[in-house]
């Protein structure tokens, strides 16, 4: 399979090159791409295993121009595991294998070292104020994005179209038919890419059953994203899974001032079809219903910023997005966890931003503490993973390097705390809270 999709990139690369006309009169290609080095380690609470690895890889793009509106492209994308620990060995005292760190690799397939994957081959065409895009791709919304903090993203096959008529105002149109989910090896339906990553609980407390058995053809996405008037914007998006659930998704920004900014959110999500199966115990989206409200205000001043975020998922259905297709771009979403999979929980999340340095050395800076309360852990209706409360610490630091421009290093710290009453149990925390995270990033851009 890597030997076919390495020949189809070259393929891509080398017979536009052989055929191109020196006359002609575009820019007729673009060789781009990042190569990436990623540590990763997790250290568990007391006697509990501790995780590292450390990845090198990254991708290649290359584009060719066929007209002035009219390019092919496509990007390899590799990630190698240069062998510092066996993932492969779970924690003796709980069987369980790493959370983080099996991410920087194929993670269906521990034992293969080297992944490479043809995440990119698409056909893009920009018309005016039009543009369409059609093959494998990446793309960015609420639910579906590539959450690149591993070596290589969530990736979908289908057609996107977007229109810009003007500044501030933008509507997009996609219909996607596979996905590739980040840490993966290849290109899925969209039922099979539901299920690859752990399932949880169903909610009768047993293991989950739907991997391997959610039927579902397509997702359509739709979004608007409006400049009402210059202190009020909204953004809307709507996702639709056949035979799974639709979630609407309502985002308005008000400007109180040039430094302070108010925003809401809603999240609603309903059960179509099956909801992935017909049969109770085998099917995905369990809830009829479920919604999410959440309000945030941000004061920003130059290259600073602080924020404080709330986040209320409601009792009446549990929150169910793929984690295979991305993070959920929520106000109190932190690096290293997620809300999905949870209904009636509170979320609390102050976040402080600033640029610092010097000409030679700058770095932005982000900071975030919140804390999350989740339902009782023996309510798997409600808590399908079984997280406790816990208190949530993130310091991320980007930096820019003025000798070196194309070389972009990121260090992630993280530390979940929890005093649940059942921290004694060691499953209910080992790579969940009780835990030291750190992620350190070479990323040298050409």
């Amino acid at each position: 399979m890597a030997r076919m999709t390495l020949i189809a990139f070259l393929c891509l690369f080398v017979l536009p090159v052989a055929g191109q006309d020196s006359n002609m009169q575009y820019p007729k290609s673009l060789l781009s791409g990042q190569w990436r080095t990623y540590y990763m380690a997790t250290v568990n609470k007391g006697s509990l295993k501790d995780f590292n690895a450390l990845a090198t890889g990254g991708y290649v793009r290359y584009e060719y121009r066929i007209a002035k509106s009219l390019r092919i492209g496509g990007a390899l994308y590799n990630s190698t595991n240069l062998g510092i620990q066996d993932l492969q060995i779970a924690d003796p005292q709980t069987g369980r294998l790493s959370r983080y760190e099996e991410g920087l690799f194929d993670r269906l397939d521990l034992a293969n070292d080297v992944v490479i994957i043809l995440g990119e081959l698409y056909a893009y065409l920009a018309l005016a104020d039009h543009d369409f895009r059609l093959g494998r791709m990446k793309i960015n919304s609420p639910l579906i994005n590539p959450q690149d903090g591993r070596m290589i993203p969530s990736l979908v096959q289908g057609l996107w179209y977007r229109y810009r008529p003007e500044p501030g105002r933008q509507l997009q149109l996609g219909v996607i038919n596979r996905m590739a989910p980040r840490s993966t090896v290849e290109f899925l339906k969209i039922g099979e890419s539901i299920g690859p990553y752990p399932a949880g609980r169903g909610v009768d407390g047993g293991p989950a059953r739907y991997p391997g058995n959610t039927d579902s053809g397509y997702v359509v996405l739709f979004n608007a994203d409006v400049e009402i008037t210059p202190a009020v914007r909204v953004n809307l998006w709507n996702q639709y899974t056949d035979n799974i659930s639709n979630s609407f998704y309502l985002q308005p920004t008000l400007e109180l001032s040039p430094t302070i900014q108010l925003q809401g959110e809603w999240l609603h999500q309903n059960r179509v079809g099956e909801g992935g199966n017909s049969i109770d115990s085998l099917r995905y989206f369990t809830p009829v219903h479920s919604d999410i409200l959440g309000a945030r205000i941000r004061y920003m001043e130059g290259t600073s910023g602080i924020s404080l975020s709330y986040t209320r998922i409601l009792p009446g259905g549990m929150f169910l997005s793929p984690r295979e297709w991305g993070r959920e771009d929520l106000f109190s979403f932190q690096k290293r966890e997620r809300s999905e999979g949870t209904a009636d929980s509170h979320a609390v999340v102050a976040s402080y931003q600033r640029v610092f340095g010097e000409e030679k050395l700058k770095v932005r800076s982000i900071a975030s503490l919140g804390h999350h309360w989740k339902p009782d852990i023996g309510n798997a209706s409600l808590n399908k993973y079984a997280m406790p409360d816990y208190t949530h610490a993130n310091l991320d630091l980007f930096f820019d390097l003025a000798a070196l421009p194309n070389l972009k290093p990121e260090l992630l710290l993280t530390a979940k705390f929890s005093d649940h009453r059942n921290m004694g149990v060691p499953e209910v925390f080992i790579n969940k809270v009780g835990l030291f995270h750190l992620s350190l990033v070479l990323n040298y851009n050409f």
